[in-house]
Order: C-alpha cells, then structure tokens, then sequence
C-alpha cells in the first residue's frame, strides 16, 4: 500500500519547523509603521532628530579638532535620541488610538509593571450609560477610576467609596476621573498619576486587602439589547 505523503506533519521528514525569532529592529519597525498611521509627521521628527545630534557632533569636532571622531561617536547618539523619540511618539499613539474606548483606562493601568492589582472586571458600572468604575490595589491603599460623563460617574464613584469605607474604613481610598479638563486625569498620565500615590500600607495589608476586595466579587456585566439567548423562552401565547 503506497504511503500517502500528503500527511507528513513537516515537508522535512518529521522534524518540527523552526519558529522564526521577532529580531529587535522588527519590532522597532512595526513600532514605526504603527506610529505612522497615526502620526504622519514622526518620519520628519525622527529624521530631525537624527540629524541635530549628528550636527551638534559635528560643530563640536570643528571647535575641537576632531571631526571625524566626534562624527563616528555621534552616530549611536543619534541612533539612541530617534529610538526615544519613536519610543515617546508610539507611546501617545498608541494611547490616541484606545481614547475614549470603554476600557481605555484599563489598559493604560495595567501598563504599571509592579506594585499594583488591577483586575480586568469593573468594580462598578452603570448599565443604562455603560460609565465604568475600575479598582486598584496597591501599597498607596485602593485606587477607584472613573469613566464617563462627570457627573453620572462622580455619582457612581462615590458610591463606591462609601462602601469600600463601610468594609475597609482603615484603608485610603482614592479617586480618580478619565478625561481632559480640571479635577480630571489625561489618559496618557494615568499610569504615572497612580504611581506617584504616596505609600502607606505594608505588603501584608495589601495582600488582606486584595482577599477581602476578592470576595465581594464584582457587579454582573449587563447582555446587550437586554437579551441572554442562552436562557431565551419561545412565547407560547404566540405559538397557539
């Protein structure tokens, strides 16, 4: 019986196919083409960049008298001051692009790498506006973020205040509104905001304070148009 080769796994006899590594200056470039579509002008500032390092290394090897050596030192100098400048310019793209979404601040919070909890469920939500109420845990106390219009989500913020009180009275809250304007917080500065919190609990209280936070659980999200098809009754008055 002839074998069918057609089922081989790998055209190599057997041996698994090698996984292609993501190289850094792939990474670097997909970085670029992401910042491009929203930001057409990052070409000229990174080219601008690039050239004003290399030319103040140049000015510096005329007054010195040595051009070429400064020129050559110059060159990774350059290279680095365009990569940070990519790095700043992806970053508010990137935050450009997810503003206003619901969920932004959420993902902008889970940028923080340590020492802070944010679960990706909402601690409170209003299901008729969709405004949102994140939590956070960390050594500065809890942390609640608001999303939606001002006045609704101050509503539902201090609702949720007032009842961490009740349950933690021990423990700081504070407060936090998305959105441009006064008394609120730029998306991008989000993370930053949080981070700056002054610490005042140990390590231990934040991990009771994360069981404690866990097992109250968190508000049921609502199914769109009202509807769970999973739990859908036919209308028997209908059927007749």
């Amino acid at each position: 019986m002839a074998r069918d080769r057609s089922s081989s796994p790998t055209p190599s006899g057997g041996k698994p196919a090698k996984v292609r590594k993501t190289r850094w200056y792939h990474q670097v470039w997909q970085a670029y083409q992401m910042t491009r579509r929203a930001d057409p002008a990052v070409t000229w500032w990174l080219l601008a960049s690039f050239v004003g390092v290399l030319a103040l290394a140049l000015v510096i090897g005329l007054i010195t008298g040595q051009v070429v050596y400064l020129l050559v030192l110059g060159l990774p100098f350059a290279a680095l001051a365009a990569m940070f400048l990519l790095a700043r310019r992806a970053e508010t793209a990137a935050y450009r692009q997810i503003e206003g979404q619901p969920g932004a601040s959420l993902s902008a919070l889970r940028t923080i790498r340590r020492g802070w909890d944010f679960p990706e469920e909402p601690a409170a939500i209003d299901p008729r506006t969709q405004d949102l109420v994140f939590r956070g845990v960390g050594r500065a106390g809890i942390v609640l973020v608001g999303e939606g219009t001002s006045g609704r989500v101050d509503r539902l913020l201090e609702s949720e205040r007032k009842k961490l009180n009740r349950i933690l009275p021990n423990v700081p809250v504070t407060l936090m509104q998305v959105g441009d304007g006064p008394d609120k917080v730029a998306l991008r500065k989000l993370p930053r905001s949080v981070q700056r919190l002054r610490n005042t609990l140990t390590k231990q209280e934040v991990a009771e304070v994360s069981k404690r936070l866990r097992a109250l659980g968190g508000p049921r999200l609502p199914v769109p148009k009202g509807i769970d098809p999973t739990r859908a009754r036919p209308d028997r008055k209908g059927m007749r």
